[in-house]
């Protein structure tokens, strides 16, 4: 897979919150988006996965124009912001009424992704009740369950204890061997040291290729 951000700016409401930002990214690699709150970041990611359209420029995944020829990313798992989980039911619930929309993960899938992120898929707690920490790492399995191409992360181990923070920079290294393309942003620079393949400093809506 290869990801190319072409001369891409977005303003809003007057305000430019990403800025001729021109950058590629491949398959096989973990990109780290490091800044301040409010630098760009999540936006980047947005554009990245077709959350929102371009002000000029484009984003060109796999030579396809994105909103031109294509809609999303074909195969990606997504963490940005506040991950819509459905607080009612229990963590394989969750995912299995997701499962249902591309009908390509299995319910082994599905207990595999709850598995490797510490949850244990048969324990009917409803999410409501989670802790924080137990709501990212049902994020990241909801990201990573499908087994997609790309992986799209936002903070990934905000709320997380020592122990689980191990466990998912483990798992994004093994995406990263298997072939995934993985961007994360992130304000944890121990994360991207240790995760990424090249950090991408992004200063007010600008990206800064190290």
């Amino acid at each position: 897979m290869k990801i190319e951000l072409s001369n891409y700016s977005k303003v809003i409401k007057r305000r430019t919150v990403l800025d001729h930002v021109n950058c590629i990214f491949y398959s096989g690699n973990i990109y780290g988006l490091y800044g301040r709150n409010g630098s760009g970041k999540t936006m980047l990611l947005r554009a990245i996965s077709g959350l929102i359209y371009g002000t000029h420029g484009k984003v060109v995944i796999d030579g396809k124009v994105l909103h031109k020829d294509i809609s999303f990313p074909k195969s990606m798992g997504v963490i940005i912001e506040n991950t819509n989980l459905l607080p009612n039911y229990d963590a394989y619930t969750n995912l299995k009424i997701l499962s249902n929309i591309k009908k390509i993960a299995s319910d082994n899938d599905i207990n595999d992704a709850l598995s490797s992120v510490g949850l244990d898929p048969s324990n009917k707690k409803k999410v409501r009740t989670y802790s924080l920490g137990m709501r990212q790492r049902l994020s990241i399995a909801q990201a990573l369950f499908e087994d997609p191409n790309l992986l799209l992360l936002d903070e990934p181990t905000n709320a997380l204890d020592e122990s689980s923070v191990e466990i998912v920079r483990n798992l994004l290294l093994k995406k990263k061997e298997q072939g995934t393309l993985i961007i994360i942003a992130s304000h944890n620079k121990e994360d991207l040291n240790i995760l990424a393949d090249q950090i991408i400093k992004v200063v007010d809506g600008k990206v800064i290729l190290s």
